[in-house]
């Protein structure tokens, strides 16, 4: 049987992202060199992972680049008690944006995101992921590391998280544990907060960073090792994506990482073995100073990392 925190209410995965962009086929080029599956959708783009069915983002095309919206799926003997959540703190519902499914319940959080939660499969994992070593170290008298014109395409086995920039961290520290029932993992003062799902989860699905207004800061993707992170880079690298950070690694959720920037100044970033939260584990929040906010080694991120450019 499936981990869940006993009678909690609470958001189970983050189910898909939404934001327009002004060209949608520049958007394409990036996803598919980053190694997502790109799909037509009417007038929309869907993302998915080579090996799931999942749609993990929309993205469609708009005068530039703008976050749209977030959505959470819940366990469907929920639903129910989530629309009765919503009315008791006297959060009115509004209607789904064009061209979304019409099953979910959709409403405002503080800083006028769109957010939706509707009764979905499990999307976030089950138990920590499988992180290979194999690729890193070979035996005495073999050669480990694999010619270059053998390497695979690396392609993300799924969604990790996502982050928004918001104009006050603790306000939507407050909303989202209280209204989607999610927990606090780490922050850094007002600077940043990292959230989990309740029913188990990696260290963050859903994360915030301070800015002058909302927006869309990254999505990230989980590969299997910190050679999926290196060899991502390259493959960015070589597709024409120079712009990027890492490799490095994270304190707060411990993983490997690399961002690679899209074309409008946001961020998809390769992450490989994250922390992992379960169900049962009532994690203890830090607050990490300025030292520890970004990486254990990789250096300092570029100037412009938290620039939110939705709001020029």
């Amino acid at each position: 049987m499936e981990a869940r925190r006993f009678n909690y209410l609470g958001v189970h995965s983050m189910d898909h992202f939404a934001f327009t962009v002004p060209d949608l086929a520049e958007a394409a080029a990036f996803y598919s060199a980053f190694g997502l599956e790109v799909r037509a959708e009417g007038d929309a783009m869907g993302l998915y992972t080579f090996d799931s069915l999942h749609r993990w983002g929309v993205l469609r095309e708009g005068k530039r680049k703008k976050f749209d919206h977030l959505s959470f799926g819940i366990y469907e003997d929920d639903l129910d008690r989530f629309r009765d959540r919503l009315k008791q703190l006297n959060i009115p519902l509004i209607a789904p944006p064009s061209g979304s499914e019409n099953d979910g319940v959709w409403f405002h959080d503080e800083d006028g995101n769109r957010v939706e939660v509707a009764v979905r499969p499990r999307s976030s994992p089950t138990e920590k992921a499988v992180f290979g070593m194999a690729d890193m170290s070979g035996r005495a008298g073999v050669a480990a590391c694999p010619s270059r014109k053998d390497v695979a395409c690396v392609r993300p086995r799924r969604l990790s998280h996502v982050a928004i920039y918001t104009t006050d961290v603790g306000e939507k520290i407050d909303f989202y544990t209280k209204v989607l029932g999610m927990r606090l993992s780490d922050r850094s003062g007002d600077f940043c907060a990292f959230l989990h799902g309740p029913h188990g989860s990696e260290h963050h699905m859903f994360a915030f960073v301070k800015s002058g207004g909302p927006g869309f800061h990254h999505c990230s993707w989980d590969v299997g090792s910190i050679n999926d992170v290196g060899l991502g880079a390259e493959q960015m690298q070589e597709s024409g994506y120079h712009k990027g950070w890492g490799l490095g690694r994270h304190v707060v959720g411990s993983n490997y990482f690399y961002y690679a920037t899209d074309p409008w100044g946001s961020h998809s970033e390769y992450s490989a073995d994250m922390d992992y939260i379960p169900a049962d584990c009532d994690w203890q929040p830090k607050d990490y100073g300025r030292d520890d906010r970004f990486t254990l080694w990789g250096g300092e991120p570029p100037e412009d990392f938290g620039r939110n450019f939705e709001l020029e």
